[in-house]
């Protein structure tokens, strides 16, 4: 009798290390799963990036720099001074530098929380026109296509998405390239970017006016954010159906400096912003003139560094998904800039 008891007891022993190790390895597999599973909403989703923007929309507060120190300041009360210590620069070679801010924003506990778990960044991506040419770059008919692509079909340094499309991916607005027209202007449209004389300009339209001599490269940008340092009003005025200036969201703002300097001011992973912080971002970097291109879920852009080529993608461009929240955000039209080819001097003989 004590025999048989004994033996149950082990018996019960082995079912249960049996349905323990069972458990096991159902925890690995389903961790194994899930990790699986963000990795690949990661790459084709961006969705920690995602996770922060939703979790923050609807914060009232003011987007925040941190210092070198680790103090967060409002970017209404950063000097250029601030802004100079807080950029953490990730790359350089002669005429372009990429820096990162971080940045971050009072949004309730979960937004609060996704933010410190996720992090927040906007990049600062400085140009020197004395180095690089720029160009409109698209496929044959304006097919519509990414940021990466044209880095590597164009052998850029730098691509990013210019210009609003239709719904059916036609691009809204005038584009020039080689000197052609080749798209018609969309006239509410205030901002630009065009090439004259082998010079990059950004910013509002009255600058094709104030610049003498032909467009050579061209497209609009919306809305034009500043002029000669000043920001315009209107840009948080009330949304129509292309424009929300309050909204937080991926921003991508182009300007320039009066010396010509080119300045990127791009939303980074988590790094959403209103157009009057993006604005504020740009003037405490010294742009003059300065217009927003497109941005919100379309946004892309790459850069190609000494390590290798690096993107940031706001969503999907890869996966074909027919609904409109997940969709593959191709556009017609980037903006391209390219290293100018070396001068070559021939000596007398």
């Amino acid at each position: 009798m004590i025999g048989a008891t004994q033996g149950m007891k082990k018996k019960s022993q082995v079912e249960t290390k049996k349905r323990g190790g069972f458990l096991k390895v159902l925890l690995l597999a389903l961790l194994a799963s899930g990790a699986l599973l963000w990795l690949w909403a990661e790459v084709f989703y961006n969705v920690g990036s995602n996770i922060v923007a939703v979790a923050v929309r609807d914060s009232k507060d003011m987007l925040q720099v941190r210092s070198r120190k680790g103090v967060w300041r409002k970017v209404a009360s950063l000097t250029p001074g601030d802004m100079s210590q807080a950029l953490i620069q990730r790359h350089s070679e002669p005429g372009l530098t990429w820096s990162t801010l971080k940045v971050s924003r009072p949004a309730g506990t979960l937004g609060n929380l996704a933010q410190k778990i996720l992090g927040g960044e906007v990049h600062v991506i400085v140009i020197a026109p004395e180095y690089f040419e720029f160009m409109t770059s698209f496929k044959p008919k304006f097919a519509v296509t990414t940021a990466a692509e044209r880095l590597k079909s164009d052998k850029l340094a730098f691509a990013i998405t210019a210009n609003f499309r239709d719904p059916a991916g036609k691009p809204l607005g005038y584009v020039w390239h080689e000197g052609k027209y080749l798209n018609s202007a969309f006239k509410e449209w205030s901002g630009c970017f065009f090439v004259k004389a082998g010079r990059p300009y950004f910013g509002p339209k009255s600058l094709l006016d104030d610049v003498p001599g032909p467009i050579e490269e061209a497209t609009q940008g919306y809305p034009a954010v500043m002029k000669n340092h000043s920001v315009f009003s209107y840009i948080d005025q009330k949304p129509d159906q292309f424009f929300d200036g309050t909204k937080i969201t991926y921003r991508s703002l182009a300007g320039m400096r009066r010396d010509g300097t080119i300045v990127f001011v791009l939303s980074g992973d988590g790094g959403v912003m209103n157009i009057s912080e993006a604005a504020e971002l740009a003037r405490k970097l010294d742009v003059a003139h300065a217009t927003l291109l497109d941005g919100g879920r379309a946004l892309q852009y790459s850069l190609m560094t000494e390590d290798g080529s690096w993107h940031f993608t706001a969503l999907n461009t890869q996966l074909n998904f027919k609904h409109r929240w997940l969709e593959a955000q191709r556009s017609p039209v980037y903006i391209g800039v390219r290293r100018r080819a070396p001068q070559i001097i021939t000596l007398p003989q």
